[in-house]
């Protein structure tokens, strides 16, 4: 099979290091980071040009293509390449409204029945400072649309939120949610428009330091599997089959009804309060840095799944397995992260994180010039221990953490600690 990736991040770099596991399969990817380009071929192609990916992919054969950032999705990237003929694993323009617009998703949920947070839609400063009024402290305000990450603040200082709500309004509408509270799992569904299949689930780590301070990130880490679930659910599957049947399947089937079907990677972010399962929010792509756990637990062949849901064969597709171990990853950024990164400083310290046991780097914004590695954003590598348990594996990729060198780097020293004890 010849596959094509879009993306330049650590998701992208994941999904690729995952299907490089499997044989006959050749990989090409437009974008690309440092890390990615030492394993497959780059090719300079912009990934939000539906017209330019869909000429390339049908003039080069390939027999399938896999989205992975949330813009190309939203712009109708998947749309293009569809009409070209050939296979592609993220959904339409219209489906990917799920992650592009949070007032379009709670609707969705509200005629499926989904259970999550109420939620009240401003469009001033004034309406936001009514809704916050109205719902009290602690505030959750979100932007609607697209915002990397960054569009979400949960405080208890209302100057805070305010001034959130001015930044974020003026790029459009955003919510006043309510505040949930529990801890939070990420759980990933393959959809192919009527029938979805479950992988394993993750909890990362959002703030940037250590003890959930500090400002939300994209992800300063991850761990998967959660054996804590076991303590309400009785197991994890257990918890897997509740989300499947009370929150994906109900949601893949009002978007089917809505004439809008999802096919893709469905994205659940979840909330576990005292009245129950919440969705947070949901996502049309693979989340970061989830992906970079629970992907090297996946046994099952990742290429045949995408292709399933690309195809509408999920229903034929046996249970996906995954390895009774576990994975823990800490994300190194840059100093200034995530308000204004310093790039462009020395990275060093490769040869001895890989030579841990267990350990794979996976790069999120890395350049190599020469022999010299640079760190060209804010979230630049993540490092990833495997072990028997989460304990091995935090310990594996705090032990390779500690060969990198980056000036001011920054990262949690905490991740996955309490899980691992």
């Amino acid at each position: 099979m010849k596959i094509l990736v879009l993306g330049n991040g650590a998701r992208e770099h994941a999904i690729i290091t995952a299907l490089l596991r499997e044989d006959d399969l050749e990989i090409v990817c437009a974008g690309g980071n440092g890390g990615i380009a030492r394993q497959v071929r780059v090719v300079d192609l912009d990934p939000v040009d539906g017209a330019a990916v869909a000429a390339f992919a049908s003039d080069e054969s390939f027999d399938l293509v896999v989205i992975g950032p949330e813009a190309p999705l939203v712009a109708g990237v998947a749309d293009a390449v569809r009409e070209a003929g050939v296979a592609v694993f993220g959904p339409s323009a219209a489906a990917a409204r799920l992650e592009g617009s949070k007032s379009f998703a709670k609707r969705i949920m509200a005629e499926a029945n989904v259970p999550t947070g109420a939620v009240t839609r401003v469009t001033t400063v004034e309406e936001a400072d009514a809704a916050m009024d109205a719902s009290g402290a602690p505030w959750v305000l979100k932007a609607d649309g697209l915002a990397a990450g960054k569009g979400v603040i949960v405080t208890d200082d209302r100057d805070a939120a305010l001034q959130h709500a001015q930044t974020y309004l003026a790029e459009g509408p955003i919510l006043v949610e309510e505040f949930l509270e529990g801890p939070e799992v990420s759980l990933f569904f393959f959809a192919d428009g009527e029938s979805v299949v479950p992988l394993a689930p993750a909890q990362d780590f959002k703030r940037l330091r250590d003890g959930d301070e500090g400002p939300n990130t994209g992800g300063m880490g991850a761990y998967s599997p959660l054996p804590w679930l076991a303590d309400r659910f009785g197991s994890e599957a257990a918890f897997v089959d509740e989300v499947r049947s009370t929150i994906a399947e109900p949601t893949i089937r009002q978007m089917a009804k809505e004439g809008t079907p999802f096919s893709g990677l469905l994205y659940c972010g979840l909330i576990l309060t005292d009245a129950g399962i919440r969705v947070i929010e949901f996502n049309a792509r693979f989340g970061d840095p989830e992906t970079q756990v629970v992907l090297p637990r996946l046994v099952s062949p990742l290429s045949e799944a995408m292709f399933a849901a690309a195809t509408g064969s999920l229903g034929s597709l046996p249970p996906l397995e995954f390895d009774s171990g576990a994975a823990v990853t800490v994300v190194l950024a840059s100093e200034g992260y995530p308000e204004a990164p310093i790039t462009g400083r020395y990275l060093a310290g490769f040869d001895g994180a890989s030579g841990v046991e267990g350990i794979t780097l996976i790069h999120a914004a890395t350049k190599k010039d020469g022999y010299q590695w640079f760190a060209t954003g804010g979230r630049v590598l993540n490092v990833v221990g495997q072990g028997a348990t989460i304990a091995d594996a935090r310990a594996r990729a705090y032990e390779a953490l500690g060969h990198i060198d980056l000036q001011g780097g920054q990262y949690r020293t905490d991740i996955a600690e309490r899980a691992g004890q």
